[in-house]
């Protein structure tokens, strides 16, 4: 059965590979499973079509047989679960690598989240001057807390897992901050993160796109 998954036709990350595909793509690469991907503009995301598979009319999307699934986090797991490559075979590395990846999704994310939407949405008010910086002490709490528990490891629990590659992708959200910078262990965690043939493989491919988007204009 073909696995089929959706991206943005035209990404607002610029092919930075910070769209949620990229997590989508990548652990298909690590795993190695072929895919389709089907491209869809803002509006055809919110089109009945699509809200039949992402209720809340998102990226990514990951179709196979009869199966559809929404959500990054689910998508990967299900990736994990199914083929080798990303979970450990001993049961509770097993379980370990599991609850890195809902640390990535639910404890480390959101405040960066939280940060992108003050720059975007609330610039322009008064309180953005005095939020920020509070913003980004939560996130270096966050990132302290992170680069004690790494330490001089390479990945988070003995080899490359799931969690490792949703918690690679998450800090890449801090690109240009130079908040990850400020712990060197995790900019070295995940520039060996960037470094893996499967990550460059899914990141050359969403670039692609956008660089077919950007020709097309």
């Amino acid at each position: 059965m073909t696995i089929a998954i959706t991206a943005f036709e035209s990404s607002p990350d610029e092919g930075q590979g910070l769209a949620r595909d990229m997590r989508v793509r990548w652990a298909l690469e690590e795993v190695g499973q072929s895919y389709d991907v089907r491209l869809l503009s803002f509006a055809q995301m919110k089109e009945p079509a699509h809200l039949a598979l992402h209720p809340f009319g998102q990226i990514p999307t990951y179709e196979e047989g009869g199966l559809a699934l929404f959500e990054s986090g689910a998508i990967i797991l299900h990736i994990a679960n199914r083929h080798a490559g990303l979970l450990p075979e001993d049961s509770d590395a097993r379980e370990r690598a599991v609850a890195w990846i809902f640390a990535a999704l639910n404890t480390v994310e959101p405040p960066i989240v939280e940060r992108e939407a003050a720059d975007l949405l609330e610039r322009d008010e008064a309180w953005y001057a005095a939020r920020r910086p509070l913003l980004d002490d939560r996130i270096r709490q966050r990132l302290g807390q992170l680069s004690a528990r790494l330490g001089e490891a390479e990945w988070l629990d003995g080899g490359f897992t799931a969690g490792d590659l949703l918690m690679v992708m998450v800090l890449r959200r801090l690109d240009g901050t130079g908040l990850v910078e400020e712990h060197p262990n995790l900019a070295a965690y995940v520039a060996r993160g960037e470094a893996r043939p499967a990550y460059r493989r899914a990141f050359a491919d969403q670039l692609a796109v956008f660089t077919r988007a950007a020709g097309a204009r």
